[in-house]
């Protein structure tokens, strides 16, 4: 029989952890692990379904802390738990090769569901994972078998909601009836500058109930069976998300820094720690001490909750024997695999197709696919018309519907890209989500997470340069090309013609190991008609589209510009200069080929010049010092496009003269 003092002792094992770990480090986040200890305690040990035996064990309840720098409760209660984290690697908390980071990072450390730091965005991921639990559930649950029922928790604190990401997140969520997203506020009111008032007075009750969720109060957090009554509370609303506003008290019993912002992000001191652990009684004068009857109980508690795995199972073999198909199909998109269909699904276009935005032929390969890649599911942020990615003919999303597979994000782009991070980390899908390139501004932290987390995300960016006209230089993208490629492990891909749209998305659905960026136009394009080049080229990168032999200038274009430098090639070969015509969608891509290849595309000795309708930053590395870019380090006007590309430079002339120059030295 548990006894209150097994679970003090459980619960201030987890306290003693962080205060001793941020000690030895000499830095990290003590304070809010003090405080949510018992909340960590009542929700793993308690409540959620989960087994560190296996720990990706599909439907098991999903657990994210926002609050990413209190990162010390989830090692330390993963680790009583019993998941595969030693307490070795609690003593190397914030040390180099160690699982214990900083902050969580996802398929780093075992039981961590994804990667928190950036306040507010655990919010946005954790209600990813309930709309990917409420699809799977309303594609593949039939009756007396939801093999798909699990909930999903967060812990945010008062940075996550002062965050915008936490608005858009939130305001989706209340609207969509996510009703098994319950997420508990920790309300300390204290930041790293002082009290939050110096700052902040939002009523965050008011504020959550006006965006559609259900409220309710733990007055204490020290009060375990409140804890688990509020969370039984939060179930028995199925139609609304939950908000539990949770009253803590940072730097929970040390005699100094309680409830001030010195608990915050800095080591208590070992004055500090014995007097901590004197207030809670704790008669273990070691650090890092974890008394046995603790991690006795902890296990005990959580084998309970494991229990619940293994009746899964056996309703899964029911299931299966059932429903053999649904199955299948369930294990197929959990495992990420494709259909093998989908090979045979991307469409090659022919010049009768004539000249279309790389947009348009976008639209098209999505619909074309659709039916081979059911787990495709995605919208945009208020732009379908205009980034074309509805499916026709295929239910949205809603709480009428959560089958669909169409989705509108609304005006949220932040809230999109890492809601997309979410569903994405969940499995099962594979989410897409649109909006103009220039507004990847917006999203960039989520992007920076999804290529840190090598989260399968596809993002339709359409509209990419000053050719989308008369919207004016709010709305052209110059600096995102080269801001994007920056960042490491997101694959950039910009197609200049339809067939290699076409590849592009090929790329995308096979490329698991990071997002995917595919860069559109609004205005139309010339056909290339060359569909088995791009097929056989776009996937490494960098290709030969047009060349001559013993070529004297290596002519290097992406998206749009692509048919410019065809144009400039002809203007060079008027006048007696030969030139080579090399399309690169992906200079990822193109990076990762063999030496070999690089200089069958971009010989040695051959000067190039690069041409893209933005900054020229990132095309140094490819040109070399004796080349030349034609590009755009300014911003753009309202005008039409073609009169936008004639007077920035971006034409066939100014090409071949910049070339010209280049061979004159």
């Amino acid at each position: 029989m548990t006894s209150t003092s097994d679970v003090q002792l459980a619960i201030n094992t987890i306290r003693t952890l962080a205060m001793d770990a941020v000690q030895a480090a000499d830095s990290g986040h003590p304070g809010t692990p003090m405080a949510l200890a018992p909340l960590a305690y009542a929700l793993f040990a308690h409540n959620l379904r989960h087994d560190p035996k296996a720990p990706h064990w599909v439907d098991r309840d999903r657990f994210v802390l926002s609050a990413g720098h209190a990162s010390m409760l989830l090692y330390g209660t993963l680790h009583m738990s019993g998941y595969d984290l030693p307490l070795s690697e609690i003593k190397q908390f914030r040390q180099w090769g160690s699982k214990t980071p900083g902050h969580p990072e996802v398929h780093h450390t075992v039981g961590v569901e994804t990667t928190t730091g950036p306040l507010g965005q655990g919010i946005a991921n954790a209600v990813g994972f309930a709309v990917a639990e409420a699809h799977l559930a309303a594609e593949f649950n039939r009756d007396g078998f939801a093999v798909v029922d699990h909930y999903t928790y967060f812990i945010a604190g008062d940075g996550c909601l002062m965050e915008g990401i936490s608005h858009e997140a939130a305001s989706y969520a209340g609207h969509f009836g996510l009703g098994k997203l319950i997420g508990f506020f920790d309300s300390n009111r204290i930041t790293i500058d002082g009290a939050t008032d110096i700052s902040c007075s939002d009523d965050a009750a008011q504020r959550f109930g006006a965006y559609g969720w259900q409220v309710l109060h733990i007055d204490d957090v020290n009060d375990v069976r409140a804890i688990d009554a509020v969370i039984a509370e939060a179930k028995a609303d199925t139609k609304r998300p939950t908000l539990v506003v949770t009253r803590t008290h940072i730097g929970f019993g040390s005699p100094n820094k309680q409830d001030t912002s010195k608990a915050h992000g800095e080591a208590l001191g070992t004055d500090e720690i014995a007097l901590t652990k004197a207030v809670y009684g704790w008669n273990y004068p070691d650090p890092f001490t974890v008394p046995d009857e603790a991690r006795a109980h902890w296990h005990e508690q959580v084998a309970q909750r494991a229990a619940a795995h293994t009746a899964w199972n056996a309703l899964w073999a029911q299931y299966a024997a059932q429903h053999p198909t649904l199955a299948a199909e369930f294990e197929r998109r959990m495992r990420g695999e494709l259909l093998p269909s989908v090979g045979t699904a991307f469409p090659t276009f022919d010049a009768k197709s004539g000249n279309v935005a790389t947009r348009a032929s976008g639209g098209a390969v999505i619909n074309a696919i659709a039916p081979h890649v059911p787990e495709l599911i995605g919208g945009s942020a208020d732009l379908a018309g205009s980034n074309l990615t509805t499916v026709k003919g295929a239910p949205f999303f809603t709480t009428a519907t959560p089958n669909g597979r169409n989705m509108h994000f609304g005006i949220r782009e932040h809230g999109m890209g890492a809601i997309m991070n979410g569903m994405a980390l969940h499995g099962g899908i594979i989410p897409y989500g649109g909006t103009f390139m220039v507004f990847t501004d917006y999203m960039r932290p989520a992007i920076r997470l999804a290529a840190l987390m090598g989260a399968h995300v596809i993002y339709v960016l359409t509209h990419d340069s000053i050719g989308l006209g008369e919207d004016g230089p709010t709305h052209q993208p110059v600096e995102q090309l080269s801001a994007l490629r920056c960042i490491p492990n997101l694959l950039v891909l910009r197609p200049g013609d339809a067939d290699e749209v076409s590849e592009a998305w090929r790329i995308a659905l096979q490329h698991k190991s990071g997002p995917v960026a595919l860069m559109l136009t609004r205005q139309k394009v010339a056909y290339m008609a060359a569909p088995e080049r791009a097929h056989a080229g776009v996937p490494r990168g960098a290709y030969v589209v047009a060349d001559d032999t013993a070529a004297q200038v290596v002519l290097i274009a992406t998206g749009s510009e692509l048919e410019i430098a065809v144009a400039a090639r002809a203007l060079l070969a008027a006048d007696g200069v030969r030139a080579r015509v090399v399309s690169m969608p992906s200079h990822e891509l193109f990076a990762t080929q063999d030496a070999t290849y690089q200089a069958s595309v971009l010989p040695a000795g051959v000067p190039r010049v690069a041409v893209e309708a933005a900054h020229p930053m990132s095309w140094y590395r490819w040109v070399g010092d004796t080349g030349a870019i034609v590009g755009i380090e300014t911003f753009g006007a309202s005008a039409p496009g073609p009169v936008l590309y004639e007077k920035y430079g971006i034409t066939a002339a100014h090409v071949a003269s910049v070339a010209r120059g280049v061979l004159r030295g």
